[in-house]
């Protein structure tokens, strides 16, 4: 079943390739990163994985270390130009490698929101969150969350290797338009806050 071993062999193959290749591009970002905004050139965080096991995400660093706790004013310049070509995200790569997350899933969310889903949106933890996925495909942060998860549970019930070759090709074309950065009125993606209340 490609899920499985067939999947990761080709997030292997293609993460391997894709980080020798963009190997320069990673050096400048961080030499822009270390120059404009100091030290550390990368953020980690906890975030869930597979079944919602957590493993620390890498990124490349886009926010000021300051006091502000709300993200539009901790996002530096260079950051939004970083997050608005996805350069920000190329560290991931290295998560795929290590086995954390694969090439194509839904995207890995904040801890606090797994007691937040509904047993529904819960099943997008059923296989291992990706750099890119459906949703990001299909409008990324412009969307509500309850479009974002429908998009991801649709994945889940259908991944195979033609829709991870489609989804890839999608990618590219997104990152050229650079559709959905952010939702209208947020620097990036408003917080999740569960479903309301019936």
């Amino acid at each position: 079943m490609y899920r499985g071993l067939p999947k990761r062999i080709f997030d292997l193959a293609i993460g391997l390739v894709a980080l020798i290749l963009i190997a320069p591009i990673l050096l400048l970002v961080a030499l822009v990163v270390r120059v404009c905004m100091g030290s550390p050139i990368l953020f980690r965080q906890t975030r869930p994985g597979l079944l919602g096991r957590p493993f620390r995400i890498m990124k490349f660093r886009t926010m000021s270390a300051g006091v502000a706790t709300d993200d539009a004013s901790r996002l530096t310049k260079t950051g939004r130009l970083l997050r608005s070509m996805s350069l920000d995200e190329l560290p991931q790569l290295f998560n795929v490698l290590k086995g954390d997350m694969s090439l194509i899933g839904p995207r890995p969310l904040l801890m606090q929101y797994l007691q937040r889903y509904s047993r529904e949106q819960s099943r997008r933890q059923h296989v291992r969150p990706g750099i890119t996925g459906w949703a990001q495909v299909n409008g990324r942060n412009a969307l509500s969350w309850e479009e974002k998860f429908r998009l991801d549970v649709w994945y889940v019930d259908r991944v195979s290797f033609p829709l991870d070759c489609w989804i890839m090709c999608l990618t590219v074309w997104s990152l050229l338009t650079r559709r959905g950065i952010s939702q209208q009125g947020h620097a990036t993606a408003e917080e999740f806050k569960g479903q309301p209340a019936s």
